[in-house]
């Protein structure tokens, strides 16, 4: 059903795209939107057990195109740094498809909101996220994306110099 990689020395293992997942800070949502035509949205995110978790506001093109069609792709830029004199970047990236819902239960939408939370300010209390969470429950909308489909793929500059 997904494609595979057409350049297969260039895939990064399961292992090395879920890390990037769990260490990136943001990456584009692409959806169908308007008149179907793709709405690619930057966003930040938290990766857990094979879901992504988005936050956004509960009217607006993004919940629009969520609720209009459920599947959906994410892209995250790892790396991306470009070398002039060889007219090329040396990138690692990863793009994940699958199943977009907005989160209707409340335990959901605490816990998924909590864990962006975690991720964006370790360092705040329990009490600190739950108020601000409880700060912006009114207008807060929490998307899950079930991933269906991985791939990581690195420039072959990177494969050469791990070898």
């Amino acid at each position: 059903m997904f494609r595979e990689l057409r350049r297969k020395k260039q895939e990064l293992s399961m292992e090395e795209s879920i890390q990037i997942l769990k260490e990136g800070t943001s990456g584009v949502l692409a959806l169908c939107g308007d008149e179907d035509y793709p709405y690619a949205v930057p966003i930040s995110y938290v990766y857990e057990d094979s879901k992504l978790y988005f936050h956004g506001a509960k009217s607006g093109h993004k919940i629009d195109a969520v609720r209009k069609w459920e599947k959906a792709s994410f892209c995250v830029i790892a790396r991306d740094e470009v070398v002039p004199e060889k007219y090329t970047t040396l990138f690692r990236s990863v793009i994940v498809f699958g199943r977009i819902r907005i989160l209707e239960e409340e335990t959901e939408i605490r816990n998924a909101a909590q864990a962006l939370a975690v991720k964006y300010y370790p360092d705040d209390s329990e009490a600190g996220r739950r108020n601000e969470i409880d700060r912006y429950w009114e207008t807060l909308c929490m998307m899950e994306l079930s991933v269906e489909h991985i791939t990581g793929k690195e420039c072959i500059e990177l494969v050469k110099a791990r070898q």
